[in-house]
């Protein structure tokens, strides 16, 4: 029984013309059309990764997480509800919305909506992106990772960790709390923000090709204000790429070159170096917590810290250590 790929994300807002800028022009989303008060962007052969719909309530609508085989829809329920967690199988009609063959629904203990989905439906038609890219990193890896504030991660670790099963990648506790998962081989597929609020803080979408990130950054940039983090690279999934405001608020972070790790083998640590080697200023921060940010990168470039060089990269250029 295992959850093993971020499948989809819905979100609320009554911005859909500027959500289809964003997600289209920007992302380099395709757009489908969902009728009146709800779009949908594909990034593959899934028939859709991200909704957005025009209905009150909190911005994240909801996190779908596939599962291996139909069986393990049960198995979770069981678990769940044994644990004193309420969940609802999802109706015929809302698993043909989602696009899936079948599906549960919960809350997690900050009452952010989860549902667990297996067997999607693929698309017969190819994908055409919103702009010229060269795709999406999705396949086994999912569509990229999702991210929460949370008003205690004491009381968020053991739902998504023990009941969940979502393992813990690395975690770091300064400035704030941090604590990243996998679900497969993704450095992390979820991770949450222990900042005392409640929340969606971002999601990622990994490119295939850098030079579409750094496409995307010139023309995020045409827009005043629309850049949340500068350009730089993380410290623990060493993925490059930007942060931009959505229009929802919340920030969506364009990658390229995320870790792929062995989740046989591989076992948790704190880290102490912080989010980035470089870049990634917050423009968003005052100044003080921006500048504090700031001295952490400057720390650790002062301690010759880096990622790995190519050549122990096999997740970028598996061609190249393969033909020597």
């Amino acid at each position: 029984m295992a959850i093993n790929a971020l499948g989809y994300i819905g979100i609320r807002s009554d911005k859909l013309d500027d959500w289809s800028g964003f997600a289209g022009r920007l992302l380099g989303m395709q757009r489908i059309d969902r009728g009146g008060k709800a779009l949908a962007f594909r990034m593959d052969d899934r028939k859709q990764r991200l909704v957005v719909s025009n209905e009150p309530g909190d911005t994240l609508a909801f996190m779908g997480w596939e599962v291996e085989q139909p069986g393990d829809l049960d198995n979770y329920a069981a678990r769940l509800e044994k644990s004193g967690h309420r969940v609802e199988r999802g109706s015929r009609s809302l698993a043909d919305r989602r696009f899936v063959e079948d599906l549960i629904v919960f809350d997690d203990p900050d009452g952010n909506r989860i549902e667990l989905f297996c067997n999607p439906m693929i698309d017969t038609d190819p994908f055409k992106p919103g702009r010229p890219i060269q795709g999406f990193n999705t396949g086994p890896l999912g569509m990229g990772h999702a991210v929460l504030h949370v008003r205690n991660a004491d009381v968020l670790l053991p739902f998504y960790r023990d009941i969940l099963d979502f393992r813990v990648s690395d975690y770091g506790l300064t400035p704030y709390p941090l604590y990243f998962f996998h679900v497969n081989g993704r450095h992390h597929s979820f991770a949450m923000v222990g900042s005392g609020k409640m929340g969606f803080h971002h999601f990622m979408v990994e490119f295939q090709n850098l030079d579409d990130v750094g496409q995307g950054y010139d023309l995020a940039q045409l827009e005043e204000g629309r850049i949340a983090y500068t350009l730089g690279r993380h410290t623990n999934d060493y993925t490059t790429g930007f942060y931009a405001h959505s229009p929802s608020g919340f920030f969506v972070e364009s990658g390229w070159g995320s870790r792929v790790i062995d989740p046989e083998t591989w076992e948790p640590h704190e880290t102490f170096d912080g989010p980035s080697f470089w870049g990634h200023e917050r423009l968003y921060l005052p100044d003080e917590p921006r500048a504090r940010m700031r001295e952490m990168r400057l720390d650790a470039a002062s301690r010759g810290r880096r990622a790995p060089p190519i050549v122990d990269c096999p997740w970028l250029y598996g061609e190249l250590v393969n033909h020597d």
